[in-house]
């Protein structure tokens, strides 16, 4: 269980886990803010078991920053798509090859099947006769400027909305 930490704006911060959150909550560095509807027992208390908590003091939200360029980064921004077949995508493509001096970017590179990475070895699409479905670039949206919010909850998107 996850839970998205706002700062005293409202703004998101971040996804935190269960346990973190209630550690904030039990020390007066946050509130509830929504409630899952089974609360947490203890031995002596019962709490709210939190969804979405607010911090007690604003926290300056880190912004501007680019995201960094990662294998799972691509897979994820092209949902695991080949960026040429459509197929299921696992591993990550050069459009202009590194052999050529391409680099490690978002604009240069794309989910690819096995099967096309392999086709396509050092060469350009243009080259193979192939285009992108797609015209690569970094990964904008609320999921990618609030750090943990992969998979976010239904319940945070009125607060994730802010963070686009």
């Amino acid at each position: 269980m996850r839970t998205l930490v706002l700062n005293a704006g409202y703004e998101p911060l971040a996804v935190v886990s269960f346990k973190r959150a209630v550690v904030l909550v039990l020390s007066g560095k946050a509130s509830v803010v929504v409630a899952d509807p089974e609360p947490v027992v203890g031995a002596s208390m019962s709490l709210e078991r939190p969804s979405v908590i607010l911090l007690a003091r604003y926290v300056r939200v880190p912004r501007g920053s680019v995201v960094p360029v990662s294998r799972r980064g691509v897979l994820r921004r092209d949902h695991q798509r080949c960026a040429y077949c459509r197929g299921h995508a696992t591993t990550v493509d050069h459009v202009q090859p590194r052999s050529r001096r391409g680099p490690d970017s978002w604009e240069n590179l794309v989910a690819c099947c096995i099967r096309c990475n392999n086709l396509k070895g050092d060469r350009t699409p243009e080259e193979m006769g192939w285009s992108l479905r797609f015209r690569p670039g970094p990964p904008r949206g609320a999921s990618w400027a609030v750090r943990g919010a992969e998979q976010p909850d239904p319940r945070w998107d009125s607060f994730l909305a802010q963070a686009a």
